[in-house]
């Protein structure tokens, strides 16, 4: 090791050693429970059922539960309650989210402001703007299926995902879950496929049922039980290693004496800032109503795991 390398790591070391822990995130006071902000910042199934017309909220949970599209006539007022909500709870944007084929997440926000007849801004937020957005599709992998001149693609929302306010600094912006498809229908994003594979999965699984004389059966549903396994690394060893900050991934180094197997590890204690660390994105979960159950220490050194409620 040259003497700049021994350097930067003895700085790095120091830094690291002086650091100290987050306080928990509480949105309400230091005592606020899970239970009193779990799911604020989603549109789900309790802020439908307050917010929309009974007969127009029983079409939208059958549009769900069933795996089909949101009816049009019944989108205007959904879009309304949307909009009423995201705007009380302090957005200003909307962006239809979706994951193309880069491995990351696109978005492109639009504000919620029109003119109306007297040229005054109001805000505004339409039933087309809910259901379909058209972003342009050159900049992103489609496998050359079309001229990048004529490459237009369409985002829809997926109503079996409910939308969503994304916090980030002071700005607030709902996000629509959509699915993003060619101007034939092409998937160009990561989750076309997987819904239509869940849609094969549930028509052959009703016709098996059928056939096993079970006759009254809609849709099958497709579940899984995920859990996320991560490394926690400082961002001053992490800006060390050019192989991370270029390919998030190691590519050169040593093994170490012990991988999998460090038993003393697993299931130890949570050191202090990794511990704050989870708790702030359990915190941002438990707002958007995501279950976070289960946190620990995994084998592997830096390794830890969350997992939801399944």
């Amino acid at each position: 090791m040259s003497s700049s390398n021994h350097s930067a790591r003895k700085s790095a070391m120091a830094a690291i050693a002086t650091r100290v822990a987050k306080a928990a995130p509480s949105p309400t006071g230091d005592k606020a429970s899970v239970s009193e902000f779990f799911g604020i910042n989603t549109f789900g199934a309790h802020q439908m059922r307050s917010k929309l017309p009974k007969d127009v909220y029983a079409r939208l949970s059958a549009s769900i539960r069933l795996g089909k599209k949101l009816d049009l006539d019944i989108a205007p007022t959904v879009a309304q309650a949307i909009r009423d909500w995201a705007v009380s709870r302090g957005a200003t944007h909307f962006t239809h989210w979706f994951q193309p084929q880069t491995g990351l997440t696109a978005e492109k926000h639009d504000a919620f402001i029109a003119f109306d007849e007297n040229k005054q801004v109001i805000e505004q937020f339409t039933a087309s703007q809910l259901i379909q957005s058209e972003p342009d599709a050159s900049s992103f992998p489609s496998g050359g299926l079309r001229a990048t001149w004529e490459a237009r693609g369409y985002t829809a929302w997926n109503p079996a995902s409910p939308v969503f306010i994304i916090e980030s600094g002071n700005v607030r912006t709902l996000c629509i879950p959509s699915v993003f498809i060619g101007y034939n229908g092409e998937a160009l994003d990561e989750m076309t496929p997987l819904l239509r594979s869940s849609d094969v999965l549930s028509a052959k699984s009703i016709e098996l049922l059928s056939l096993l004389g079970d006759k009254g059966v809609q849709r099958v549903y497709t579940t899984l039980g995920a859990e996320q396994e991560y490394f926690l690394i400082d961002r001053t060893h992490f800006a060390l290693r050019p192989d991370l900050v270029m390919a998030n991934r190691t590519l050169i180094g040593a093994p170490p004496p012990r991988g999998q197997q460090l038993e003393d590890h697993y299931f130890g204690g949570i050191p202090e800032r990794i511990q704050a660390c989870i708790a702030e994105v359990e915190h941002e979960l438990y707002k958007l109503g995501v279950p976070i159950m289960t946190r620990h220490n995994e084998v592997a050194p830096c390794q830890f795991e969350m997992a939801p409620f399944f």
